[in-house]
């Protein structure tokens, strides 16, 4: 997949500026355009009790929110002169009323780049979930930790391997980027999954520097993956998302969840 439009969807202040940093860092590399979004959204407060809320601080929050978006418009803008590509960088505002939901928006990149979703009360409404990106928008979604910050782009890269059909897709969304890696592990938990050997020689074909590496499940299957990627050095974990229903994940918890939860290092997930 040629990387050349990236989409950088706002997720909220708590990520220190993380996402916008590797985004920058990835158009750069792939001389992509870049495109930053932040969702307007409805906060909990003016949404669920707006009728017994009085009209002074609704007004309050619809002007609190104004000035934070603004913020976060002049800091894209400041950041992508900065780094000297202003002209190819954009700035859109979302109104999901009149212009569609993000995830509709996202179609057309090649993929978005976001944090971790803030949970804060004041901005929480206006972040964006980069679960709900991944199972909606068909496009490959890079969560960016909080804070994290990297001289460049990871050289070592550690692919969750199980054979289903999330995974396939998301070794296929990234083969291009894992090809420029000295290294990548083709990872499996507990057993090696039928087509295992196929997929390593597709990947070699591909220009790909992987081998297949199957560990026993020591702790949660995240845990295991985690603690691969640190002994491996891997800067990069490569992982399909929602391989069942939403309605379970929600129930249940999923690994992805649990692996974007607790990574120190950015994660592309593929649905």
């Amino acid at each position: 997949m040629t990387i050349k439009s990236i989409l950088c969807a706002y997720s909220g202040d708590e990520a220190k500026g993380s996402g916008l940093r590797h985004a920058i860092r990835l158009a750069k590399h792939h001389d992509a355009h870049l495109t930053g979004v932040l969702r307007h959204g409805t906060s909990t407060l003016a949404n669920r009790y707006a009728a017994h809320v009085p009209n002074a601080l609704l007004s309050y929050i619809r002007e609190t929110d104004a000035k934070h978006i603004g913020n976060v418009r002049r800091r894209f803008e400041s950041a992508v002169k900065a780094e000297g590509i202003p002209d190819r960088a954009e700035f859109v505002e979302l109104d999901p009323a009149k212009d569609g939901p993000l995830s509709e928006f996202a179609h057309g990149f090649d993929l978005i780049v976001a944090g971790v979703h803030s949970e804060a009360a004041t901005e929480a409404h206006l972040s964006a979930n980069p679960d709900i990106l991944a199972l909606k928008s068909g496009r490959p979604v890079l969560v960016v930790p909080d804070a994290y910050d990297a001289t460049g782009l990871a050289d070592r890269a550690l692919v969750a391997w199980d054979g289903k059909r999330s995974a396939t897709r998301a070794i296929g969304d990234s083969m291009s980027i894992l090809a420029e890696k000295s290294h990548v592990t083709l990872l499996s938990v507990g057993n090696t999954p039928r087509g295992t050997d196929r997929m390593v020689a597709n990947m070699q074909r591909q220009g790909v520097k992987v081998d297949a590496r199957t560990v026993k499940r020591s702790g949660s299957i995240a845990e295991t993956i985690l603690s691969a990627a640190q002994s491996d050095g891997a800067k990069l974990i490569v992982t399909g998302a929602f391989e069942h229903s939403k309605f379970s994940h929600d129930l249940f918890g999923g690994v992805t969840t649990d692996i974007i939860a607790d990574a120190a290092v950015p994660v592309f997930m593929a649905h």
